[in-house]
């Protein structure tokens, strides 16, 4: 079974991946998920997700493919390997020559409890990738640059806002 969404973002890839794998910051932001840990293959993280309606859940999925800029993916499952696994994945594609970016953000499950399990948690997940999706696309393109150092600044928070944004 596969769940697959997409967004359009105002950025380029490079920019949505820092976001993407500031884990740190996604209690700013992220309404769907939380994790700790490192985009770095053969990592473990520490995945907590809360589906619209649902149950918060957690797990330990190890990342799998790590490809800056581009891919991030992990694997994760329910108690044991074979019953409810879940490839989750990131993939970054560049369009407008770079300057926009391209998210799809999936999810492939497999296992004896798949169609049962995900019977119950398909319409949440799904509404929870949107959620993030829509999170993560004002995140981006909310956040400038500091051109000299690299540094983010967020709108919000920056001394230029007016004081109504801070």
């Amino acid at each position: 079974m596969e769940l697959t969404t997409r967004v359009e973002i105002d950025a380029p890839p490079e920019r949505v991946w820092d976001v993407l794998v500031d884990f740190d910051r996604y209690h700013e932001w992220n309404p769907f998920m939380r994790v700790a840990g490192r985009a770095n293959e053969n990592a473990h993280l520490h995945v907590e997700l809360f589906p619209p309606g649902g149950r918060a859940t957690r797990f330990r999925p190890t990342v799998t493919h790590v490809d800056p800029g581009r891919e991030l993916r992990w694997l994760g499952h329910l108690w044991t390997a074979g019953l409810f696994d879940g490839e989750h994945r990131f993939v970054l594609e560049p369009l407008d020559g770079g300057s926009r970016t391209s998210l799809t953000h999936a999810e492939s499950v497999s296992g004896f409890l798949a169609p049962v399990v995900w019977r119950f948690v398909g319409d949440a997940t799904e509404r929870g990738f949107e959620a993030m999706n829509a999170a993560l696309k004002a995140r981006v393109e909310s956040t400038n640059f500091d051109s000299e150092d690299g540094d983010r600044v967020d709108d919000a928070t920056s001394p230029e806002a007016p004081a109504s944004n801070r």
